[in-house]
């Protein structure tokens, strides 16, 4: 009998550990589907001409697109507005749930709510890659000898052609989160920015070679690189772990509780989102200016003056990630909620009154985290575009690339260790039982 219970036990284990690999290989082939797609051109479009431009912004605003696009807005293919779009209009509708009524019910009616927040975050998308795609393809117009046929048919194809490798985009990312492993569009970026890393590597090996950067400046650089990985590894997994306490309560002739647990606060509560949005601010004027020909125009002027290494733009950069570090951790994380929680199952902070005490405590601790969390944050994402403004880097090197690559891969990561940690976990359990 006991080796029937260990066969099911073991056909179940095999089972959840195919799931997994099916998981992980979906995975994969939807990414790649995504990189083929970033090379697949919009008509109508000079390829030499626009490898020239390309060229010579690598190291400017133009060069950040390219890269979040995977390489996509050099070879301006269909998907080079990449995930933008889904990410500023998810921006859009985060801020309406904190300051419209609307929004607030939708947000606590649970799956339903949560369902016409993303079909509202869906239209938004739609939206905002119609308005950037028809911008693109006037920017790409004003540039001499780029577009073969210069129309109102260009710029008509082109904006539906962007928006739909958008919208397609949006899709693969979903199917990814729902249907393979981690959140499909972290991965679907963190995927583009990965597929730059060889041809950055190389370029800048062939320029120390060449004598155009010195060796020093290269190791320098990949000194500065490894520690600002293991910072942001440590970072992230650092907590702030509050001591809970519950009281014994007797159930009958049981005895529950009487023991002490831990709730862990993160330091960067908000993970990557604030850098995500605050890049996605900046590129709202590049789009804005791109319906403006005129070089005199005052958004254009203004345009200019968030390449990497300018004053605005180091302040709009750094402001955004403090703005989006504290609204985002306070969209994602109630104190009410968690001191209430702890109440209605008896737990208490040791030293702290339940209720309304425990709820300031915990907002007034997570105020602290998040200003260090937003500190780090950041110091990450500035850190590299100050090496850009002084150090002739032949590629796009931004902070929010490094954060992104990093934290994705560890988040993929835990992910997959704790699908097989309960995987085994749940063996276990059922072996004690049959052992009983």
């Amino acid at each position: 009998m006991s080796s029937t219970f260990a066969s099911a036990d073991s056909l179940k284990s095999n089972s959840s550990l195919d799931d997994l690999k099916k998981r992980i290989f979906y995975t994969l082939f939807i990414l790649i589907i995504y990189r083929f797609c970033t090379y697949i051109p919009i008509p109508g479009i000079d390829g030499n001409a626009l490898k020239g431009l390309i060229s010579n912004n690598e190291r400017t605003l133009l060069g950040m697109f390219n890269v979040f696009s995977g390489g996509a807005v050099s070879r301006m293919a269909i998907l080079t507005l990449g995930i933008m779009p889904y990410i500023s209009s998810s921006i859009i509708i985060q801020l309406l749930t904190g300051v419209s009524e609307y929004f607030k019910n939708l947000k606590n009616s649970g799956e339903i709510g949560r369902r016409a927040i993303t079909q509202y975050t869906r239209y938004g998308t739609f939206f905002l890659a119609l308005v950037q795609g028809y911008g693109v393809a006037i920017s790409l117009e004003h540039s001499q000898g780029i577009v073969l046929e210069p129309g109102l048919y260009f710029k008509l194809t082109t904006a539906i052609t962007l928006t739909t490798g958008t919208l397609f985009l949006m899709w693969l990312g979903e199917q990814i989160t729902s249907r393979g492993i981690g959140n499909g569009i972290s991965l679907i970026i963190f995927s583009g920015i990965v597929a730059q890393l060889p041809s950055a590597i190389v370029s800048t090996f062939e320029l120390g070679r060449t004598g155009a950067i010195s060796g020093g400046i290269i190791f320098l650089i990949l000194l500065i690189l490894t520690g600002a990985v293991c910072f942001i590894v440590f970072v992230e997994r650092a907590q702030r772990k509050i001591l809970i306490h519950y009281p014994k309560r007797q159930v009958g002739n049981k005895i529950y509780g009487g023991e002490a647990s831990h709730l862990p606060l993160k330091i960067n509560t908000a993970g990557v989102i604030p850098a995500i949005f605050a890049s996605a601010l900046l590129i709202l004027p590049t789009t804005i200016s791109n319906y403006f020909a005129s070089s005199d125009s005052v958004i254009v002027s203004i345009t200019s003056l968030l390449g990497h290494g300018k004053p605005l733009y180091m302040i709009i950069y750094a402001a955004g990630i403090i703005f989006f570090s504290f609204f985002y951790t306070s969209v994602i994380f109630n104190p009410k909620e968690t001191a209430e929680n702890l109440r209605k199952y008896g737990g208490f902070v040791p030293g702290i009154r339940p209720g309304e005490q425990t709820e300031q405590f915990i907002d007034n601790l997570l105020l602290k985290l998040t200003a260090i969390g937003s500190a780090y944050l950041v110091v990450i994402c500035l850190l590299p575009e100050f090496i850009i403004s002084n150090y002739p880097i032949p590629f796009y090197l931004g902070g929010t690339s490094l954060l992104i690559v990093v934290v994705v891969a560890m988040d993929t990561v835990a992910q997959i260790q704790t699908r097989l940690m309960s995987q085994q976990y749940e063996s276990l359990i059922k072996k004690t039982k049959f052992n009983r």
